[in-house]
């Protein structure tokens, strides 16, 4: 699937606020939990609960929630398909940041162990 300049323009202006409910309903609705998820999110962007809450009420758009993330070194290791595209394959960095954040969350609600979500070396 190829990615449009308009996909990755809507992405950018989309507001983390209007989808992170979604985020929530997805996992708890598979029995994960929100402290899951915030986990997941913390481990991706660096972000604590307190700034995470911030930047909800804030509603700051998916362009400027990455740009004040700090990104996990280890984030390019999440790879696969997530909503039809191959992350590894996709250019845009604010774009492939998105899907990087839609693929921890997919693999948090179907049940994967959270030290594979979260990259974990092994020992």
């Amino acid at each position: 699937m190829k990615i449009t300049p308009e996909h990755n323009e809507r992405i950018a202006k989309m507001t983390f606020a209007s989808v992170y409910p979604h985020y929530v309903t997805k996992v708890e609705k598979k029995g994960r939990t929100k402290d899951e998820l915030y986990e997941v999110i913390h481990w991706l962007t660096g972000f604590d609960d307190t700034k995470l809450q911030e930047l909800i009420d804030a509603k700051v758009t998916f362009k400027t929630f990455f740009e004040r993330a700090n990104l996990n070194p280890n984030a390019h290791l999440i790879k696969g398909v997530i909503c039809g595209y191959r992350i590894e394959e996709i250019d845009n960095l604010l774009t492939r940041q998105m899907r990087y954040l839609d693929k921890l969350i997919d693999e948090l609600a179907k049940g994967r162990k959270m030290e594979k979500i979260l990259r974990k070396e092994k020992d």
